[in-house]
């Protein structure tokens, strides 16, 4: 790998990675299947310290684990923080700059009062897997390391590089579920107001529709509400597929049912009968509950068979 680990001073000519054996990585955002994170697992594997620079995003480790990450499709943890009214802005300016060498930002933070220990590893752990489901894979021929670097916040908890990938991929599987309303991911959220009492089902929803205003994706929307990014187009796409957020008019339609084919294999009325129509949002097949070994993935399997079954 050539990566120097943490013990060597830091050598100019080792910050640029070499050129893997592998071909280009896929672009991990929104894709079906997570692509392979092979430059996180050597850097684990050499214990490796210092920060790992991608085309959008930063991972910062520490002895091969990871203490940090950023990535510009996420709000960062001062976004949340001052959004929530924890820090004033001018104190997240502060600690950063007064965290010095030793990058003691962190416990100026607790310090000061604003927040407690527990608050902030809470809230800096939420902020960094919602930014590494964005930033990893990271493309070895684009990512440059810089040895011994390390984010002036401070090590507030470390995190393996194995449970950092599993939960990312856990993220992703859920958010496949809802497939055929990806395309709502990078177009503005114009909300729509169909007829009917058809209302959000949370009120993070809601305060997401009354913030969307037709110019701002989902990731703009994550940022102005200092809320989680995946969690942001998780609701954007349920809510297209309620029909409360329109589609791009590049998306591809979904397939319609047939004219004449009843719901859900029900048989079609009778002449001069109506039934009230009940859209049920068309779902990817998940595989057979049997074959699963995830468990939070089996757990959701389960949760949408019982749901089906009351509907």
């Amino acid at each position: 790998m050539g990566l120097p680990p943490s013990s060597r001073p830091p050598d100019p000519a080792s910050s640029r990675l070499p050129d893997p054996a592998s071909s280009r990585l896929p672009d991990p955002a929104f894709s079906r299947e997570p692509a392979p994170a092979g430059l996180l697992d050597r850097c684990a594997a050499e214990r490796v310290t210092g920060a790992l620079r991608g085309p959008h995003g930063c991972v910062y480790l520490l002895d091969g684990a990871v203490t940090y990450v950023e990535d510009t499709a996420a709000p960062g943890l001062g976004v949340r923080l001052t959004a929530a009214g924890k820090v004033p802005p001018r104190g997240w300016r502060y600690a950063a700059e007064t965290a010095g060498p030793q990058r003691r930002g962190g416990q100026f933070l607790v310090s000061e009062g604003w927040l407690t220990q527990g608050e902030l590893e809470i809230c800096h752990l939420a902020a960094l897997l919602d930014a590494a489901f964005f930033a990893l894979p990271l493309p070895p021929e684009d990512t440059s390391f810089t040895p011994g670097t390390g984010h002036w916040l401070g090590v507030v908890r470390r995190i393996s590089a194995a449970a950092l990938l599993r939960a990312t991929a856990r993220r992703r599987a859920l958010l496949d579920q809802l497939r055929p309303w990806a395309a709502a991911d990078t177009a503005p959220v114009v909300p729509v107001h169909p007829a009917g009492n058809v209302l959000p089902a949370t009120s993070r929803q809601r305060r997401l529709l009354d913030r969307a205003d037709g110019r701002h994706t989902p990731c703009e929307l994550a940022g102005a509400l200092g809320q989680s990014a995946f969690v942001t187009l998780l609701d954007v796409r349920r809510l297209a597929a309620a029909g409360l957020v329109r589609m791009p008019a590049t998306a591809r339609p979904l397939p319609r049912r047939r004219p004449g084919a009843g719901l859900r294999g029900q048989p079609p009325p009778a002449d001069g009968q109506r039934r009230p129509v009940v859209w049920h949002p068309a779902v990817p097949d998940l595989p057979d509950l049997a074959r699963i070994t995830d468990p939070d993935i089996a757990l959701l399997v389960r949760l949408r068979t019982a749901l089906e079954e009351n509907l």
